[in-house]
């Protein structure tokens, strides 16, 4: 057995409703049912949507620093190639084994600095925006 309702509709819409209700097939409790069941589940889903709006919007800054910073790092990256391509002439035959070493060296003192700046949360791209931020500040 279902709930008897008492509701109080103005005259508007009560003149909708038994429009609606005319129709063959239709009442007025199932109309009613209906659209209170539609209103329900929005007001769920706005509440739901709402929640996840706060998530969502920190998500998509973290994406658009990290898109900024990958820009900032693969447009480095390309500078830095062109200009020791350009810069770096090639060594005769007999100096290759040496400049080998040497760049073996060299590589190696490089990575284990950049494992010393990222092990102590300092890194190059932080001091960059550090810096631009500062000159912006201080034209």
């Amino acid at each position: 057995m279902k709930p008897r309702h008492h509701l109080y509709l103005d005259d508007e819409l009560t003149e909708q409703l038994e429009a609606l209700a005319a129709k063959p097939g239709s009442s007025k409790s199932a109309i009613v049912a209906d659209a209170l069941r539609a209103f329900l589940a929005r007001r769920g889903a706005r509440e739901l949507d709402d929640l996840l709006k706060i998530r969502l919007d920190r998500i998509n800054r973290q994406l658009g620093r990290i898109e900024r910073d990958q820009q900032i790092l693969l447009e480095s990256l390309a500078l830095f190639i062109r200009y020791q391509l350009t810069v770096t002439a090639p060594l005769p035959e007999a100096d290759q084994a040496a400049a080998r070493a040497l760049g073996q060296e060299r590589f190696q003192a490089f990575i284990d600095q950049v494992g010393r700046r990222l092990a102590g949360g300092r890194t190059l791209l932080n001091e960059l925006l550090s810096r631009a931020s500062a000159e912006e500040d201080n034209p």
